[in-house]
């Protein structure tokens, strides 16, 4: 038999042996795998090519050994100096030897701990490379040989952790570095999720947190508000359960302004019950920010009313429009629209069906389409028209000249009086029932022992008059109905009278006095508590609750050179508007 040649045999030793798994690389610093240049001989029973690796490796120590940079053998490359990063040059010198012991182990074979780059990489993304390397010897596994590498002695791997975690200080370890980041990245925006989510139910905690919702919602309703505010601050998931409609909708009802009539409807369903309640503290306690909206030249007297976001107010023989800003506590000046069409100043106007109507002292009605040019107005009276009001179609005026009249709003009919009465005193204010079966007037108190008297809409038939004990010229100069069976007026004689009709008509249910004797040109309410007049001097507004007799808070908008009756006022939820004579001011409870 021919025997192969010597080469042929040395090189197929190696071959037949590597077919075992290959030994774990050797691990850093900080518990990575060691360099790819320093893998450790490859698997075989070749001496010779295991001698000349050791050779080679031994050499490149004594190299090493010479600087004062750490990278080497399972350090993961300290780097020369301070700054921790690897010189190149001991780079190169590792990377040297890396390629020739991968050289000496044969085509097809891989040294030590050398495996290919994505493997390396799959190692490091599973987090091989963990904590298990800190503070030990990294071991290369032969087959049943010592190990060959060990960690340089004298060195613990947690003697500086800063600058090996902080400098990133190894000189191959770029990937890790970047898995690394990625992994913290994902961490910190997994928390920020988390912080966004709405909070769950504790797991654990008082048995008052594991019980049903709707339990729960029945022990919190019967909390006050001060209690309420209170348990929010326990957790984010009471916080979030305390702020549901239902168990603020009880205190709302009982709160000033809160946008609750008497009845419990609500007329502000789009705001939070809960915001709505924290404004009508401020109402309570009388805390408002004061501000001036508009300014005129000379001397009015102006009458405003409010549609949406929408503020509609008498100039001389004009009614502007303005729209409010986002803050409701100011005006875009430059007005919408402009409706003229009288000859003398407008004494009063309401909004009705998308149409003004108009009273002016020239003795005219005027209609204007609010979206459109239409407008249109007739004589109405003999002398100037003091107020009128619209509901259901029909308009009601009554004027200086001792009479009331009934119109259609009809577009065909407009300017046919359909009743004519006679009041035997000059009216300031008229109101329609909201039922559309009658309307009560207010007069001057002067030819008629009654200032209040209800008539019939549709015959103009006189229904009723209210009250016996009126002084004489105790004139009302405001009359509004709050419910089909219940009035507010207020007048000359400086009380707010509160009627019911199915109790008594002679006699009012409750009244308030105007601490300072001043007359009391109008009045506004929420139709629940809160009740507010503009009194004759110092455009003096005040805020009444309903529930007890004195006044709340007055807040006087002038001074003594430029006294002022207040001649309008409204309001919302949020901020109070006032039309004196030559401001219009503006009270902010919403950011006081």
């Amino acid at each position: 038999m021919v025997s192969p040649p010597p080469g042929a045999a040395a090189a197929a030793a190696p071959a037949r042996l590597c077919v075992g798994p290959g030994p774990r690389p050797l691990m850093g610093s900080q518990g990575h795998p060691g360099p790819p240049g320093n893998c450790g001989p490859g698997e075989g029973e070749g001496g010779e090519a295991r001698k000349l690796q050791e050779g080679r490796v031994a050499r490149g120590k004594r190299r090493k050994g010479k600087g004062k940079g750490k990278a080497g053998a399972g350090q993961g490359g300290r780097g020369s100096g301070a700054e921790g990063n690897p010189g190149p040059q001991k780079a190169k010198e590792a990377a040297g030897l890396g390629a020739e012991a991968g050289a000496s182990a044969g085509p097809g074979e891989e040294g030590e701990g050398c495996g290919s780059v994505e493997e390396r990489e799959r190692r490091i993304v599973r987090g091989d490379a963990g904590s298990a390397g800190a503070g030990k010897e990294a071991r290369g596994r032969g087959d049943g040989k010592k190990e060959e590498w060990r960690v340089r002695p004298g060195r613990r791997e947690d003697a500086r952790p800063g600058r090996a975690q902080g400098r990133g200080g190894q000189a191959w370890g770029c990937i890790a570095g970047a898995g690394a980041a990625g992994e913290a990245m994902a961490a910190a925006t997994e928390e920020e999720a988390a912080a966004r989510e709405p909070a769950g139910r504790p797991a654990a905690g008082p048995a008052l947190l594991r019980l049903p919702e709707e339990l729960l919602l029945l022990i919190c309703s019967y909390l006050d508000m001060r209690a309420l505010g209170r348990l929010a601050q326990v957790c984010r998931w009471l916080r979030r359960f305390t702020s549901c409609d239902l168990l603020w909708r009880r205190i709302a009802r009982a709160s000033l302004n809160s946008g609750f009539t008497r009845l419990g409807t609500d007329l502000m369903a789009n705001v939070p019950v809960k915001e709505r309640v924290k404004v009508s503290q401020n109402w309570r306690l009388g805390r408002c920010r004061e501000g001036i909206l508009l300014k005129w030249r000379c001397s009015q007297m102006p009458w405003m009313q409010l549609e949406g976001d929408s503020l509609y107010i008498s100039q001389a023989n004009f009614i502007l429009a303005y729209q409010f800003r986002p803050d409701g506590a100011s005006l875009n000046r430059r007005p919408l629209g402009v409706f003229a069409g009288h000859d003398e100043d407008v004494c009063h106007f309401v909004l009705a069906n998308s149409h003004i109507i108009s009273a002016g002292g020239d003795g005219k009605i005027g209609v204007h389409k609010i979206h459109s040019t239409f407008t249109v107005k007739y004589l109405a009276h003999e002398q100037e028209v003091n107020c009128v009001d619209c509901r259901g179609g029909i308009i009601v005026s009554g004027s200086r000249d001792r009479t009331a009249k009934v119109w259609p709003l009809a577009s065909g009919r407009l300017g046919q009086c359909l009743h004519t009465i006679q009041t035997e005193d000059r009216v300031w204010s008229i109101a329609i029932n909201p039922l559309l079966s009658s309307f009560v007037t207010g007069t001057a108190c002067c030819g008629h022992f009654s200032p209040l008297r209800i008539w019939d809409l549709n015959s103009g038939q006189l229904m009723m008059h209210l009250g016996s004990d009126f002084p004489p010229g105790a004139g009302v100069l405001d009359v509004m109905y709050e419910s089909p069976s219940t009035l507010l007026s207020c007048g000359y004689d400086t009380y707010v009278r509160y009627w019911d009709l199915r109790a008594s008509v002679r006699k009012c249910v409750m009244e308030w006095e105007e601490p300072h004797d001043s007359t009391l040109y109008c009045l506004q309410t929420d139709g629940n508590h809160l009740l507010a007049t503009g009194s004759s001097y110092y455009g003096v507004v005040r805020l009444w609750d309903r529930r007890q007799r004195a006044c709340l808070h007055a807040f006087p908008l002038t001074s003594t050179p430029l006294s002022s009756p207040v001649y309008c006022l409204r309001f919302t939820t949020k901020h109070l508007y006032a039309a004196l004579s030559y401001n219009l001011h503006v009270l902010d409870f919403q950011n006081p």
